[in-house]
């Protein structure tokens, strides 16, 4: 692999800003005000940093003890979701990174699962829409991770082969993702992932605060 690393591609949920935390806690809810038992972390694992690989809504009829309306219920979980998302900030350490990677002139940009919409409306409520290139998300032509299209794409629009750029996660899909495209992939498990094997990736780090770039670089043998 290259040694040449050239750009840093962010995953968005969960690395620069904790959605995760707020999407469990709004399903774990909705299970709860319907009688079910909520989904354990096993099950959860499989849908963070992708999408639609479990189907809540499903698991939810199957449990629930108390009668519910779809419609209605995703009213209410989405209006949790989005109060607890509104109180949320950029994580620790990334305003850092991205200053430390423009010093360097790295390229820079955001691979996520998530839909453009989604990653675009939080980028401009938190002000660093400007600091990413390019934002690279799924949609109806390219997958979410683990497959690696998203990271492939972001690198193409960076100009820079895989090989010089390192991504940053925060799950397991999301590594699994990176590496499949071919980048290195430095892991900062979050408060949901923490309990999840992140072990695959290049080097695991407890948050951007307590590990810099540069710190990173030199652990990861490119700085």
């Amino acid at each position: 692999m290259s040694a040449n690393v050239r750009a840093v591609v962010f995953d968005f949920d969960g690395l620069v800003l904790d959605t995760e935390t707020a999407v469990y806690h709004a399903w774990r809810e909705a299970f709860v005000a319907h009688g079910a038992a909520p989904p354990t972390m096993e099950e959860w694992a499989a849908e963070i940093g992708s999408h639609g690989v479990v189907d809540f809504v499903a698991l939810l009829r199957e449990r629930a003890t108390r009668p519910f309306d779809v419609e209605r219920m995703h009213t209410v979980r989405r209006a949790r979701h989005d109060e607890l998302v509104a109180a949320e900030r950029v994580l620790p350490g990334v305003g850092e990174w991205l200053d430390d990677a423009d010093a360097r002139g790295f390229g820079i940009a955001i691979a996520s699962s998530s839909p453009y919409d989604w990653v675009h409306t939080h980028l401009d409520r938190l002000g660093i829409r400007h600091r990413f290139a390019h934002v690279s998300c799924r949609d109806e032509n390219v997958p979410a991770k683990p497959a690696p299209d998203v990271y492939l794409r972001a690198c193409a629009a960076l100009g820079v082969p895989p090989a010089d750029a390192i991504a940053v996660e925060d799950s397991p899909n999301g590594i699994a993702g990176a590496k499949a495209a071919g980048l290195r992939c430095v892991a900062v498990p979050n408060g949901i992932t923490a309990m999840l094997d992140c072990s695959a990736a290049d080097l695991v780090v407890e948050s951007l605060a307590a590990c810099s770039l540069a710190d990173a670089l030199s652990l990861l043998g490119v700085g």
